[in-house]
């Protein structure tokens, strides 16, 4: 029987609630919203309430660490994909080329995932993604070039598009406090 478990790790733009199947990850959010209304959300989508440790989480723990220091660019860590599916996953997977610092548009990943009407699609895949950061969609942008959402925190969007030019040019990320 699969083991559900989640760990809570502070991160410079907020808590990261990381829920693991056994060893994969199927759920890292950003609770802006809080870590009680991310869990009571996620709950129901597994069918049970991940129990807390934090010992599946350790690695990837370490690599967001990493990440916002500014030495780590990709993620490595399997990925349980349980919640989404279809074209949406497609798309996720295709954003996880996009390199770090650079951005590509919902209709470039449309074209990429090999549906190029389907940009509206990209964007949904994009709002619903399971796999915050270690999916970076926050490196996917309208095709005017402005940022658009991030669950609807652009702010947390533009620090961490910044964060990755900054890193790219040498410099740390500095959130204010």
């Amino acid at each position: 029987m699969s083991r559900i478990t989640r760990t809570i790790h502070d991160t410079p733009v907020g808590p990261a609630v990381l829920v693991f199947v056994d060893d994969a990850l199927v759920s890292l959010d950003l609770a802006h919203d809080g870590i009680d209304v991310s869990l009571a959300a996620l709950g129901p989508r597994l069918g049970v309430l991940p129990e807390p440790d934090e010992a599946p989480a350790a690695a990837l723990c370490a690599q967001l660490d990493e990440y916002f220091a500014g030495t780590r660019r990709q993620f490595e860590v399997a990925l349980d994909w349980r919640l989404i599916g279809g074209f949406a996953r497609e798309a996720l997977e295709t954003v996880r080329g996009i390199p770090y610092g650079e951005t590509a548009s919902y209709g470039e990943v449309a074209v990429m995932a090999g549906a190029p009407r389907a940009a509206r699609a990209v964007g949904t895949a994009c709002a619903k993604t399971p796999f915050s950061l270690v999916v970076p969609v926050h490196r996917v942008v309208r095709s005017d070039g402005s940022i658009g959402e991030y669950g609807g925190y652009p702010e947390v969007k533009r620090a961490l598009l910044d964060h990755e030019s900054r890193v790219l040019l040498g410099r740390r990320l500095r959130i204010p406090a």
